[in-house]
């Protein structure tokens, strides 16, 4: 099922700058099938929320690291984002991408019971990216990243959303579809076909 409800999106062409990846349950390995291939050359920053248990801190970036071509690193507060590499959100810490492209970390409280919210770091790269951020929500139980992925769409840049028949758990890529629709909605080998041909070197 690949639906496109914007015909001017040309994966070739589009200037992007960012991409931001939210998941929750069933989101590891949702993942590994979205990242792992990508190759040491990819030239765009990604940042990513995963919806984890607060009480422990997180092996998504080892995990990552050990499969992925690609930088990755656990997100820090005022790290600068740099080209090529995956910020993955700590554990108990909400995600924010600020106006001059660095990452902040805070304690705040969570939103749609998550933190890190997909929603506060959709919204806030929303902002600091405009037209050049592509957001990406996968499986998921419950509403988080629906109001994020809206906040893309409205400040011109692009929505993708896993196929919910493909989800482990659909309601987040639901939500997202029901509160606007989408760009695109693509299988996860789709969604990393897409993200091949985005950080490709430009000639």
């Amino acid at each position: 099922m690949t639906l496109l409800t914007t015909t001017s999106f040309d994966p070739a062409s589009q200037a992007v700058h960012a991409v931001v990846i939210g998941a929750s349950a069933g989101g590891v390995d949702a993942l590994m099938k979205v990242l792992v291939g990508l190759p040491a050359s990819f030239n765009l920053p990604i940042m990513v929320v995963l919806h984890l248990p607060e009480d422990k801190p997180s092996r998504l970036p080892e995990i990552l690291a050990y499969r992925l071509k690609v930088r990755v690193c656990e997100a820090m507060d005022k790290q600068p984002i740099e080209p090529g590499t995956v910020y993955v959100a700590p554990t108990g810490y909400h995600l924010s991408v600020e106006s001059d492209h660095s990452l902040s970390l805070s304690g705040e409280d969570p939103v749609n019971y998550s933190r890190p919210s997909i929603d506060v770091l959709m919204v806030s790269a929303a902002d600091a990216y405009g037209p050049g951020l592509v957001g990406i929500l996968l499986t998921g139980a419950n509403h988080d990243g629906a109001q994020g992925m809206a906040r893309i769409k409205a400040r011109g840049g692009w929505t993708v959303v896993q196929n919910p028949e493909q989800a482990q758990s659909n309601t987040m890529p639901l939500a997202a579809i029901r509160q606007q629709a989408p760009d695109l909605i693509l299988s996860l080998s789709d969604i990393h076909a897409l993200l091949l041909k985005l950080g490709r070197e430009k000639p």
